[in-house]
């Protein structure tokens, strides 16, 4: 128990850092920088990130020291990574408009960049902590739990205490004043260096009994393309690959129209907003717990295709039922439906991440077999590369959805139309739900099941048994 809540509170760190996810136009009058500027920082600084994933991940892969291939890179990022948080949040004052870019953009690289240091190897010793089939999915669960617990968390913490101790009379929207984001640097930086410690520490115990890559001479850059794209071509990881491409798309997508669905289309109020976000501590633990019982009894891929396509359906359940006349905007009645509705989808979700994650861990027996070499590195370096790739994707989509809607800019949710917010739900549905039956149908082509991942071990067993753990 004290290593998987070690491996799973690693998780907290890159939750906390999502915070560079808010939108340009928030960040503005934070940074102190046109949103057009900060938006070409950030996404500057995700390219670079996005490729620096792989290179972390097969790095780790094939790194030798006293302390196994991981744990060197999570103990060295751990300062500068908070260091560089805290520093992105509190730009020196005085600074040109050319200075203040090029501070937030090296600032904006430094923290990803770091943080990929740490959660690359860190996710990438579940296949090490463990080879049981099962067990692979409860570690995943506890990370996944960690990590939208820490996120929102952070967020609760913003909303309900920070931002209201920061409203003056200049300022009547504390979200909105830039010295709230300077004490909320130095809080979520000491929050993700105690989090990249506690895992470093608490799975320091395991390194003894992880995986020691053999002594090589000779590699070449050659090489190096060679062996990734031998691991890659695995066909059962081209699935989970595409299929998670297309799943963080529709994530994109609905977190980019969230706080019109949420403002406009339900006319919630900020309190009722605010409870949401506080429930979704206890939708969060409810995936986590089914995530192990769901791979006992179904198998981790009949289960994500299972509760991949129930979230098919969930996802946009109550969004139909407005569009049907069933439910209407504005009323309790309605806020305390699509709160259940909001929680299973969640639950479903974190589910769902937690199956899939745990699927990559089982390819890496698999691409030994077939390579000689354990990657789990550059495996679990795919996840993150993809969740950045199509970061922008679903945004993009968002405003597609919101051009065809004529939803209009600058107005008070009273002033929306009907007919406008009737629109934004009919488009909505058919590119949700197609994103999401994609990913599901991909998932379904994945080849590795219980007996396939324990022949693996067997044969492993046979031709290696001192590799066996």
């Amino acid at each position: 128990m004290a290593t998987r809540l070690a491996y799973g509170v690693g998780a907290i760190a890159f939750g906390v850092k999502d915070l560079l996810h808010l939108p340009p136009a928030v960040l503005q009058p934070v940074i102190g920088l046109d949103a057009p500027l900060v938006g070409l920082a950030l996404t500057i600084a995700l390219v670079t990130d996005a490729i620096s994933d792989p290179i972390v991940g097969y790095w780790s892969d094939n790194f030798r020291s006293r302390w196994g291939r991981r744990h060197v890179f999570m103990y060295a990022s751990a300062l500068p990574v908070a260091i560089c948080f805290y520093l992105l949040w509190s730009p020196p004052a005085g600074l040109s408009e050319q200075a203040l870019f090029v501070y937030l953009l090296v600032l904006a690289i430094l923290t990803r960049n770091f943080i990929t240091f740490f959660e690359t190897p860190s996710a990438a010793l579940a296949p090490e902590l463990t080879r049981d089939y099962d067990q692979r999915s409860t570690l995943q669960a506890f990370r996944s739990y960690f990590g939208w617990t820490g996120g929102n968390a952070m967020t609760v913490l913003m909303f309900f205490f920070l931002f209201p101790a920061f409203v003056t009379a200049d300022i009547p929207e504390g979200q909105f004043n830039r010295d709230a984001y300077g004490v909320y640097g130095a809080i979520a930086a000491v929050v993700i260096f105690l989090a990249i410690m506690i895992s470093a520490l608490g799975t320091h115990g395991q390194i003894g009994r992880l995986t020691h890559p053999p002594a090589r001479t000779g590699v070449t850059l050659l090489t190096i393309f060679r062996e990734i794209f031998e691991t890659l071509s695995n066909r059962s990881f081209l699935s989970l690959f595409i299929a998670m491409m297309f799943g963080f798309t529709a994530s994109g997508l609905s977190n980019a129209l969230s706080v019109y669905f949420s403002t406009y289309f339900w006319g919630f109020t900020s309190t009722q907003i605010a409870l949401l976000t506080l429930l979704i501590f206890l939708s969060v633990f409810v995936g986590a717990a089914i995530a192990p019982f769901v791979t006992r009894t179904l198998g981790k891929k009949r289960g994500a295709v299972a509760i991949g396509s129930i979230m098919v359906f969930s996802a946009p359940m109550a969004v139909v039922l407005r569009l049907l006349g069933i439910l209407s905007g504005g009323d309790a009645a309605t806020f305390w439906v699509v709160v259940a509705l909001g929680q299973v989808n969640v639950a479903l979700i974190v589910c769902f991440q937690a199956l899939v994650l745990s699927l990559i861990s089982d390819l890496v027996e698999q691409s030994q077999l077939a390579t000689g070499r354990r990657s789990e590195g550059l495996f679990f370096s795919a996840n993150t590369f993809s969740q950045k790739v199509v970061t922008g994707l679903g945004v993009m989509i968002a405003t597609l959805v919101l051009t065809l809607a004529q939803f209009p800019v600058g107005v008070a949710p009273a002033d929306v139309p009907e007919d406008t917010l009737m629109r934004l739900g009919w488009y909505y549905i058919p590119v949700s739900a197609t994103l999401l039956t994609a990913s599901v149908l991909v998932i379904a082509t994945y080849r590795i099941d219980r007996q396939t991942h324990e022949d693996n071990l067997r044969k492993l067993a046979r031709s290696a048994p001192e590799h066996s753990n």
